[in-house]
């Protein structure tokens, strides 16, 4: 896999972790509104053009729910930021991407997208795996404050709670 980061970005734990996202049954789901709310609200409470509910596979990143880049699922795990959220129980953020060396040789920074801004808060299962991330992305540069820190993260609590119910009943239906 390619690797854009300069720096290790597969979890310790990976094989369990992977077992624990497969274990949702989210991945190349359709779409589902209630996700879709929550990243409406995210776009609409951060002011940003992109926001995102992901879940990083193996390989790659793909979205369950997507504010701004609708025309894509999903993107390299290498290149993907949301890579780098998971790999820490904090919220992750780059206020200026140009300015960090982990970002410099990335495409979505580099390259003609123009990523200047993003923030993911993981997604922590019950399990306590870092599956995913609710992230915020903009083309220009921006601060980031610790409450709105701190509102991104309930707000990955509150999806990750969603997912969480509509796992049980996913078992409560069998």
């Amino acid at each position: 896999m390619e690797n854009t980061f300069g720096m290790p970005i597969i979890p310790k734990n990976e094989e369990a972790r992977l077992r624990n996202l497969y274990s949702y049954q989210l991945l190349d789901t359709p779409f589902e509104d209630a996700f879709d709310d929550i990243t409406n609200l995210v776009r609409d409470l951060f002011d940003v053009p992109i926001a995102l509910i992901s879940l990083v596979d193996k390989e790659r990143v793909w979205f369950k729910s997507n504010v701004g880049m609708e025309k894509h699922t999903e993107t390299s795990r290498g290149t993907s930021l949301c890579t780098l959220a998971i790999l820490d129980d904090d919220v992750t953020v780059f206020e200026d991407a140009l300015k960090e060396p982990c970002l410099l040789k990335n495409p979505l920074v580099a390259g003609s997208f123009g990523l200047k801004f993003y923030a993911g808060a993981p997604l922590r299962s019950a399990d306590g795996f870092n599956i995913g991330s609710v992230c915020i992305v903009d083309k220009q540069a921006r601060s980031f404050t610790k409450a709105q820190r701190i509102n991104l993260k309930r707000l990955a609590n509150i999806t990750m709670d969603k997912i969480e119910m509509r796992k049980q009943l996913i078992i409560l239906s069998k």
